[in-house]
């Protein structure tokens, strides 16, 4: 049994957000002041990539812990509400990326996808592994 009502629910579910997340964004802000150019969420790329790199061929994709999956064979025992719902749903976001990644890789694209919390707690290494596969 969910422990909000459904009115409830459905405010904090709208309230989640699909692009310019708070770890997205302030990715994207510390590479802007580096001086790296990219294109945000472009639908030219397949998957949509968070920020593009076109000319690198660099995709980076940062993802929710919660809707991609992180542990998730260990993690999904712990949805206590609407299992068959998010098991499903997160099942196949977690298959979507594998889709994603083998099309881009195939295509000649380098990868980098970050949690969120890595993104958060290790700002820096991010930054880091980014600019070592644009400048190679």
């Amino acid at each position: 049994m969910d422990v909000h009502t459904p009115e409830q629910r459905s405010k904090n579910m709208r309230a989640i957000k699909a692009t310019e997340t708070k770890d997205e964004v302030r990715l994207a802000k510390a590479l802007w002041h580096l001086g790296y150019r990219y294109r945000k969420n472009d639908k030219s790329v397949f998957g949509k990539p968070d920020l593009t790199f076109k000319n690198h061929k660099v995709a980076i994709f940062v993802d929710s812990e919660f809707f991609h999956g992180k542990d998730w064979e260990t993690q999904k025992f712990r949805i206590k509400s609407n299992q068959e719902f998010w098991h499903k749903k997160i099942g196949r976001n977690i298959e979507r990326d594998k889709e994603v990644n083998e099309y881009l890789t195939n295509n000649g694209w380098t990868i980098l996808r970050f949690w969120s919390k890595e993104v958060k707690n290790n700002l820096w290494e991010c930054i880091n592994r980014i600019t070592s596969e644009i400048e190679n």
